[in-house]
């Protein structure tokens, strides 16, 4: 990899270190939390997905451990979360680009870490997400809450899954290493943000179940030869003289008792 673009993405991945401990002090604020709850959150937003890749891969011990940087970097985030509110439209929507920048180019680095010790696609794939959206996860299961990324939001695991995806291909076809993960940067970015701004969603269970009850009520209410098919054949009436009896009780009435 270019020493350029290698310097570009350990830069990109300490800001998304940042962001990250910010979101998670975020959360605490929200929450409530002291200090040390700010300090918790933004670290496990920061830093829990790539661990979690790197102690699937076992290479050795992982990366947000060795390297300072990390730890101090989403330490600052959750100081600046707990000074600042970041409360207006245009820090949320900053904040919001940023973290899509940063769900792509952790998707790429994840996919990519996976290939280059020798797994297939499917893990490649998985690490990807992993690394992404891991951290999220965890700081949701942590304050009690349902992951996000699993349904009622915005599209967030997809993006990073496609922009996983791309880094597979472009490395399989030939792509350089680090030209691969620019593309699957922007790629995964792109869509984060097309998902936000669109509204994009997943279908959750709830929906499904609702479309099919409407398919069923719009069934009932066919009518004619359409309602005869879907139906199947009608009973023969029954009908009922002066006396209440229908025309077959009547004729097994008249029907001699046998001894």
């Amino acid at each position: 990899m270019p020493a350029s673009l290698t310097d570009t993405f350990r830069l990109l991945d300490l800001c998304g270190v940042m962001l990250n401990g910010i979101l998670g002090g975020l959360i605490a604020r929200r929450k409530n939390f002291d200090l040390v709850g700010f300090v918790v959150l933004a670290m496990l937003t920061a830093t829990a997905g790539g661990i979690l890749r790197d102690v699937m891969i076992q290479a050795g011990p992982p990366f947000a451990l060795t390297d300072p940087y990390y730890l101090y970097t989403a330490c600052l985030g959750a100081t600046v979360a707990w000074f600042v509110p970041l409360t207006s439209r245009p820090t949320r929507r900053l904040l919001v680009v940023a973290d899509a920048v940063i769900l792509g180019c952790w998707a790429a680095t994840g996919a990519s870490k996976a290939l280059t010790y020798g797994l297939g696609v499917m893990p490649a794939l998985l690490l990807g997400c992993l690394t992404a959206i891991g951290g999220s996860m965890i700081r949701d299961v942590a304050v009690g809450e349902t992951p996000a990324v699993f349904g009622g939001n915005k599209l967030y695991a997809i993006p990073a899954l496609i922009a996983a995806g791309t880094q597979v291909v472009a490395v399989k076809a030939g792509v350089a290493d680090a030209h691969a993960m620019l593309v699957s940067t922007v790629v995964g970015a792109g869509l984060c943000v097309l998902a936000y701004w669109r509204s994009w969603q997943l279908p959750v269970i709830s929906d499904r179940e609702r479309r099919r009850a409407g398919r069923r009520a719009a069934n009932g209410a066919l009518v004619g030869w359409r309602r005869g098919l879907m139906m199947g054949p009608l009973k023969a009436p029954s009908w009922r003289g002066r006396g209440g009896q229908t025309a077959q009780e009547g004729t097994s009435s008249q029907q001699p008792e046998q001894s």
